[in-house]
This record gives C-alpha cells, structure tokens and sequence, in this order.
C-alpha cells in the first residue's frame, strides 16, 4: 500500500513563504501534482510536475510557487512565495502511477492578512 504524507504547513503573514513536502512511501509516479481546498469550495489544482521535471501551475499561484521533487526520494515540493489571504488552504499531494492515483491527508495552510 502507497502512503502520501504532505508536511511543511502552519500559519504565516501575508507575504511570506512556506515550503510544503509531500513523501510517497514507495513506487515510480508519472506525474506528482498539488491542489487545495477550502471549506465549502471543490478541490482546486495548483500545480503539476512530470517524472522529467516539467511543471504547470495555475493562474492563481504562477510566478509566486515553485514546484519540485526528488525522484530519487520519492519526494515533491511546493516553494511558496508572497503568500496571499486568499492562498489559505489544505493542500494536497496527488500522485499518479500507472491507473492507480494516490492522495495524501493534506496540510493546514493558513495565510493572515
């Protein structure tokens, strides 16, 4: 059984910087993606990155989050910058291998204003 655990959240002034870790406990992942969600709200996509290293991002958080992994540790990355009210969120670590689409619990992140 592959377990995804998403780390780095906690609460932060707007304008500042988090970086959020997600770990799989095994397995080759073609794409590693991050979304958030809000109370009330559907889950939103935020950003993806192949095997290879190419990365999407939305509208909302390009220029200011940087997606990244380790392949070799089975690990993903969201560096993010100049965090904004609106940015609060549970984040969430999606991970796809093969049919089979892995999500973590989430991470608490809280932006104040």
């Amino acid at each position: 059984q592959v377990q995804v655990v998403e780390s780095g959240g906690g609460l932060v002034q707007a304008g500042g910087s988090l970086t959020l870790s997600c770990v799989a406990s095994r397995g080759i992942f073609s794409y590693m993606r991050w979304y958030r969600q809000t109370p009330g709200k559907q889950r939103e996509w935020v950003a993806t990155i192949s095997s290879g290293g190419a990365a999407n991002y939305a509208d909302s958080v390009k220029d200011r989050f940087t997606i990244s992994r380790d392949n070799a540790k089975n690990t993903m990355y969201l560096y993010m910058n100049s965090l904004k009210p609106e940015d609060t969120a549970v984040y969430y670590c999606n991970a796809l291998a093969g049919p089979n689409n892995y999500w973590g619990a989430g991470t608490q992140v809280t932006v104040s204003s």
